[in-house]
């Protein structure tokens, strides 16, 4: 099936989001801005982002590069951050988007940091950090969103999909598809526009 895609993506990341477009066979409708707006006002260009890209899409791709975080000191989050509020805010004229985060490799060791060995439950759990240092709150708290009972989030429990760019090239389309169905899932109500 064919999802109107958003991506989401830093200046420095551009590369990846020109594989998307161009070399990976992905069954998509593109709703990406691919001109700069001409405006220096802010809020004139999440506007214009909203209505003419965001508004009818249905799955935001949102590629995690190392100057993606929250707490990089050296860029401008705003428009990763916006966007993103703006693909999880359901109302009039704006449908809630999936998130499909996909890694990027210069990002691969700083997020997916093995497994380790539960000392509540004795099992083994993947250790994959989405934190302020890695991604913005966006998309960490809709990754991670808070739960209160279990010592790990199931793929039930999270609103956000992730993905490392290698397995996203293989198959961009199960990626995709997955982030899609998250919109209709239970856990699509408890997700944060502004965590």
């Amino acid at each position: 099936m064919m999802h109107k895609c958003f991506i989401s993506f830093k200046t420095e990341d551009s590369l990846y989001k020109k594989k998307i477009q161009d070399e990976l066979d992905v069954d998509m409708i593109d709703k990406s801005l691919n001109e700069a707006i001409d405006s220096e006002d802010e809020d004139y260009i999440m506007r214009k982002i909203r209505e003419d890209y965001l508004s009818d899409s249905t799955v935001t791709i949102h590629l995690i590069g190392s100057y993606s975080a929250e707490n990089n000191q050296l860029q401008n989050q705003t428009y990763i951050k916006r966007e993103l509020q703006a693909s999880l805010y359901n109302g009039k004229d704006n449908t809630k988007n999936g998130i499909l985060g996909v890694v990027l490799p210069s990002m691969y060791e700083k997020i997916f940091k093995g497994q380790s060995k539960c000392l509540i439950c004795g099992g083994t759990h993947n250790i994959v950090a989405i934190n302020d240092e890695t991604v913005v709150k966006e998309f960490s708290y809709n990754y991670y969103i808070p739960k209160s009972i279990g010592c790990a989030w199931d793929e039930e429990d999270r609103y956000c999909v992730l993905v490392n760019w290698d397995d996203f090239e293989n198959n961009p389309n199960k990626y995709i598809d997955m982030a899609f169905d998250k919109r209709s899932s239970l856990i699509s109500s408890k997700t944060k526009v502004k965590p």
